[in-house]
């Protein structure tokens, strides 16, 4: 088949060198240009070189509805088109325009976690898997029929960072699968619609995003702190109008009582911050810092950084 590519970052790139590994021809490929954004900066692999390297061409957009990559499209007669962590939806004109229309390869377990930063928001929710999946793209974000899922688990002490390389290495055998599939006319009878009804869609995560809120539990912060892990931006709090990153946290052992924020005492090789809803009970466990980032980059284990207990930490300076 002639396949055209829509794509970006790591996740394109992955898509991109599997179609490249193939049996099929890569006729055309459409990435965005490179962007300062936090969160596009990481795993930033370019989608456009690697096209450069295999001589296929390769249009730069932020968004797909110019007449010129129209046409450019229509010219490359693609038989499906294949997309990975294009950030704009596609209008019909385009991922209906192929014979076998557009498989979207999204990394997360559709229905659930539609939309963006699908592994950061599952392993803040606490979900047990997290995955890949490929399915037909229609006019509503993610909600088309899926082909091909493949599902990974989470583990009790693992990053975003440890998910992101697990679900990234799921693309190529993916797209590989569903490629076959779709050449050979076994896809027939394959392709399953979505449960609306569990379907969920996330934003786009931003700097507000990592701000710790001290109300929240402290099984839902040790989570966010390990889902905001290097080489994201860091979960972040404040003390004396200073912003600390939060590296590695953990849920106490001990239950704490009292205002949350409030900076209380050792347990073990960290520093037990009160928190929860409920934290004046006295019946929830504590967010325990282990280790700290300050804006100057300097990094502290927590218990050389407070070196008396008392005070607060607070969601703004």
């Amino acid at each position: 088949m002639r396949v055209a590519m829509f794509g970006y970052q790591t996740w394109g790139h992955r898509t991109l060198q599997a179609l490249l590994d193939s049996d099929h021809e890569v006729a055309l490929v459409v990435t965005h240009p490179k962007s300062d954004h936090a969160y596009e900066k990481i795993w930033d692999d370019s989608v456009a070189e690697l096209a450069e390297k295999h001589d296929v061409p390769v249009l730069l957009r932020n968004r797909p509805d110019d007449p010129e990559l129209l046409d450019a499209l229509r010219q490359s007669g693609p038989d499906l088109i294949v997309a990975n962590n294009w950030r704009t939806w596609l209008p019909p004109e385009v991922f209906d325009l192929p014979p076998h229309g557009t498989l979207n390869i999204h990394d997360s377990l559709l229905p659930s976690y539609a939309g963006f930063s699908p592994i950061i928001w599952a392993l803040i929710n606490g979900e047990e898997r997290v995955g890949v999946t490929a399915h037909r793209m229609n006019g509503e974000l993610d909600a088309g029929d899926i082909l091909v899922q493949r599902a990974v688990p989470v583990g009790p002490a693992d990053t975003a960072t440890d998910l992101f390389h697990r679900t990234v290495d799921l693309i190529a055998p993916i797209v590989r699968e569903s490629l076959d599939l779709i050449a050979t006319g076994r896809d027939a009878g394959r392709w399953q619609p979505q449960d609306r009804s569990r379907a969920s869609f996330f934003h786009k995560r931003s700097a507000e995003d990592s701000r710790i809120d001290w109300t929240w539990p402290a099984e839902r912060l040790e989570r966010l702190v390990r889902a905001q892990s290097d080489p994201y931006p860091n979960a972040y709090t404040f003390h004396r109008g200073k912003r600390l990153r939060i590296t590695s946290a953990a849920v106490s052992e001990g239950r704490y009582g009292g205002t949350p924020g409030r900076i209380f005492i050792r347990e073990g090789d960290g520093v037990v911050i009160v928190a929860g809803p409920e934290a004046h009970t006295g019946r929830c466990p504590g967010l325990v810092i282990r280790r700290l980032r300050t804006e100057d980059g300097a990094e502290y284990a927590a218990t050389d950084y407070f070196r008396t207990m008392g005070g607060y930490l607070t969601a703004r300076p």
